[in-house]
């Protein structure tokens, strides 16, 4: 990695983990939800299993999509589906009182890691990162360097929302308050299908 590329790759890191997209969005809720000790294996959840992903797409697992599109509109479907089912949990998440019975389940740590494979901010972010920050000829080296950075900087990026959740947390605690506020998670989430949605 070269100093000139390094500060760019970390800035592009630090943006792409902090702005809106399905995973902070749920980790928000889940936050407000749940609070943050029982967000914890969530988060760990998206920072590890994004960097997993990262060195897997860089591996070579996009020559996969070269040679079979097919495989591209398969995940672009289930990627729909599955936030759409997201998106009915969010709405429908218990409030705080029966989460703190256990009644309420957040996404573990596995769930959290596959559903990087279907989230389609986390495609953009890593093959972007990985097309314009891995050094030329740097082989699977490079890839690596890139997986380490975004490790490095995604879990501190998100933990930011699932910060911003538990505060509203102490907002939430009325269940109309709280319906209303998944209510509008689910929304959101909804409507960041819009760009895989649309025809390019």
């Amino acid at each position: 990695m070269t100093m000139q590329l390094l500060p760019a790759l970390v800035a592009f890191a630090f943006v792409t983990s902090i702005t809106p997209g399905p995973n902070n969005l749920m980790l928000m809720t889940s936050g407000a939800n749940f609070g943050w000790t029982r967000t914890i294996p969530h988060m760990l959840g998206v920072g590890i299993g994004f960097t997993v992903m990262i060195v897997l797409i860089g591996a070579g697992l996009i020559q996969v999509f070269e040679l079979w599109p097919l495989t591209h509109t398969i995940l672009k479907i289930a990627s729909v589906l599955f936030l759409a089912y997201l998106a009915w949990k969010i709405a429908n998440a218990a409030p705080p009182a029966a989460a703190q019975d256990e009644t309420g389940t957040p996404l573990t740590f596995l769930q959290a890691s596959l559903f990087q494979w279907v989230n389609p901010k986390a495609w953009a972010m890593a093959l972007s990162a990985i097309g314009a920050y891995r050094p030329e000829g740097s082989g699977l080296i490079g890839v690596f360097l890139v997986a380490v950075v975004f490790g490095l900087v995604n879990i501190p990026s998100i933990s930011c929302w699932v910060m911003l959740g538990t505060q509203l947390r102490r907002l939430l605690n009325v269940p109309w308050k709280l319906r209303a506020f998944n209510f509008t998670a689910a929304a959101l989430l909804l409507a960041s299908l819009y760009p895989i949605l649309m025809p390019h």
